[in-house]
């Protein structure tokens, strides 16, 4: 499983111009699910994401998690995550998991952050065509793998 987080001033993710969903400061996060994923590594990154100190202290230092600066947390499923680009310029899905596994997966991982921030978590569509807009807090962008514990 994958992450790719954004810390943000504000996003939103609309589908065909209609907006779903609309956060503040906050990260906005996108999910892709792997083939060989499972449970535990949606329970290690849902903790990874709420524990993660990216936020600016009193001092200037990304030293606060989310739940610390009160921020909001957009969850997004992006399936495009999970492309290999070893091979060739046209980049493969085949980790990619096929939607029978990906969406319970995803809505698991969302039910989990719901759990560890105790508050709601907005979400896109999974699967649809979504637009993602965001206004960034500074240049804060990170990608998380849970196969990659030990790098």
């Amino acid at each position: 499983m994958r992450l790719l987080i954004q810390r943000v001033k504000n996003a939103s993710v609309s589908v065909g111009g209609d907006e779903l969903s609309r956060i503040g400061q906050g990260l906005l996060v996108l999910v892709g699910v792997g083939v060989e994923d499972t449970d535990e590594d949606m329970e290690y990154l849902a903790g990874k994401l709420v524990r993660l100190r990216i936020f600016d202290d009193g001092q200037g230092v990304m030293n606060l998690d989310v739940r610390q600066v009160g921020g909001e947390v957009l969850v997004v499923s992006q399936f495009t995550l999970q492309a290999s680009t070893r091979k060739g310029n046209r980049p493969s899905y085949v980790r990619a998991a096929p939607e029978a596994v990906s969406r319970p997966m995803y809505e698991r991982f969302t039910a989990r952050v719901v759990e560890l921030l105790g508050r709601e978590v907005p979400t896109g569509e999974f699967g649809a065509d979504m637009q993602v807009a965001l206004v960034n807090d500074g240049p804060v962008t990170i990608w998380i793998d849970s196969k990659m514990r030990d790098c």
